[in-house]
Parts: structure tokens; C-alpha cells; sequence
């Protein structure tokens, strides 16, 4: 079974849900929204989440509420990032509470990480390819999220997101529990030489050994690559102190499995987008 459980509903918004935390963890939610179960119309249909696509920001808010019924959140926890493709990482407090989960410009802006202590905030963070990563202290109450597209991975936006917690609520990362959440896959991620140049001298920095790399990049004769995305962000975790043992890895593709989720690079860049989110709901 995948890390990110498929739930199944006739009626309610399609959920994968991060399971073997909620199981360990009270209070604690984790998941992945997919397409299904949503109001919005083609070429967004139906459960797209985002704002910042073109859709009608009344039909993304009703599915936005839909997720959030179905989680047993109110939608006033949602709490939500601008998203730009960096490495830059906020800490959301009280104050930030329900950011962004109406209007796009309210977002958290020019960051692609959020992190929190703050029980009853609810963070998300939307995707339609690249890939979502999840942090879990239970020693210390923290949870965060990071948006890593190739830019960001390069980056290195899963250790900035660690240095954070550790900055801002003492976590240790061999006590942190990670996820790394649908995407696209290898079987579906053909990169250029700018790409490949780029992740090429990150793995070269992480001092990722040939078996390790063959995963992450597999170059092609046409002078492309397949590229790895989730493997090359396990790497980074792994490379910033979390244990392997502690880091959970989906293998859904969004790119095979558009029947589930959207795909921007599949879809010619005219889709939804999909949700991740975290939290830890106040007893």
C-alpha cells in the first residue's frame, strides 16, 4: 500500500491521506488532495485548489471548503504560502491564521515553505507535478510544509525547511518525520541540459554515491535525462540528519495517474491544482 492512502468516496472530495502518522500521532492530520469530488469546470475540473490558475475563485473556495469538511477543519485554519519557486521558509504564529485560503494576494508572500507550532493551523500548499514535502516533530508539536519544483530542490528547500525547525522550535532532525507526497515521476520528468546541469552539481554537493545518482538521473541519448525528484529530495533529508527510517515515500505519479491528480506538464501547463496540507487540531 502507498504512504498516501487513496480514500474512496462516492460524494466527497478525493483524499490520500498520509495514514501511519494519523495512526501514531492524536490530533494529527497529513494528506494530498486529488482531482475528483470538486465544482470546478474543464480545464480545472474538478477539485482544483488553486487560486491562481485561472478557475473561478468561488468554485476553488467551495472546493477548498469541501477538503476541509471532509478533514473535520474549519476552513478559517487554512494557511497558505505564495509560492515562487525559492527556498525561502516562514513560520506561521496566530497572526498568519487562515492566510491566503480566500484570495491568492492574502497568501504568505515570496516563500515556499511554512512551518508551525501552533495548534488549530491548518498549512497547505498546491501542486500539479512538483513535489510536496512534509515535517513532523511529535517531541515538539511542529509541522511544516515545502513546495519543491526542480528550482526549489536545487535549492535545497527540504534543508532550509529543517535548519528552520531547528532554528525555531529546537527539533532535532534525527527526530523529525518526513514525508515526500505524489508527483511526477521519473517515468514521466525529461529534462534539458539547464536541468541537468543544474541537479548535476547538487548531487555532486550532497557527494551522492553512482548507485544514488543512476536514481535520481538517468541521461538519455537524446542528451536529456529522466530526472528523480522525489529520490533527489530523500537524498537532501537524508543528507541534512533525518533518518531513512523516518522518511515516508509515495509512489504515485501525477503524470501516469491523471485520472487522479492533475499534471501540469502532461496537461500542457491548462489544469488544477492539487492540495498537500498538515496540522495538529487543538484539544
Amino acid at each position: 500500500m502507498d504512504a498516501f492512502e487513496r480514500i474512496k468516496s462516492a460524494k466527497g472530495p478525493s483524499l490520500f491521506l498520509l495514514s501511519k502518522w494519523k495512526g501514531r500521532h492524536e490530533g494529527l492530520t497529513a494528506g494530498f488532495t486529488g482531482r475528483e469530488g470538486g465544482t470546478s469546470k474543464a480545464p480545472w475540473a474538478s477539485l482544483n485548489m488553486g487560486l491562481h490558475v485561472g478557475d473561478r475563485a468561488e468554485d476553488v473556495v467551495r472546493n477548498r471548503q469541501r477538503a476541509a469538511e471532509a478533514l473535520h477543519w474549519p476552513l478559517e485554519a487554512w494557511t497558505c504560502a505564495e509560492q515562487v519557486h525559492g527556498s525561502r521558509v516562514h513560520r506561521v504564529t496566530k497572526r498568519d491564521r487562515g492566510r491566503g485560503r480566500l484570495a491568492h494576494e492574502d497568501a504568505i508572500p515570496g516563500c515556499d515553505a511554512i512551518t508551525t507550532d501552533v495548534t488549530g493551523v491548518l498549512l497547505a500548499s498546491y501542486y500539479a507535478d512538483c513535489v510536496p514535502l512534509y515535517f513532523h516533530d511529535a517531541r515538539r508539536g511542529a509541522v511544516a510544509l515545502a513546495h519543491a519544483g526542480w528550482k526549489g530542490t536545487v535549492q535545497r528547500i527540504a534543508t532550509e525547511t529543517i535548519k528552520a525547525m531547528e532554528r525555531d522550535y529546537g527539533s532535532k532532525p534525527e527526530e523529525i518525520e518526513a514525508a515526500i507526497g505524489p508527483s511526477i515521476g521519473d517515468c514521466c520528468y525529461e529534462v534539458d541540459g539547464a536541468v541537468i546541469s543544474q541537479v548535476g552539481q547538487l548531487l555532486d554537493r550532497l557527494h551522492v554515491n553512482a548507485g544514488a545518482r543512476l536514481a535520481c538521473m538517468q541521461a538519455k541519448e537524446n542528451g536529456k535525462a529522466n530526472l528523480n525528484l522525489k529520490e533527489i529530495n530523500r537524498q537532501i533529508m537524508i543528507k541534512a540528519g533525518i533518518l531513512p527510517s523516518h522518511i515516508e515515500i509515495s509512489q504515485w505519479c501525477t503524470g501516469c495517474r491523471r485520472d487522479l491528480f492533475y499534471s501540469h506538464r502532461k496537461e500542457g501547463g491548462k489544469t488544477g491544482r492539487m492540495a498537500s496540507w498538515i496540522g495538529i487540531m487543538e484539544r
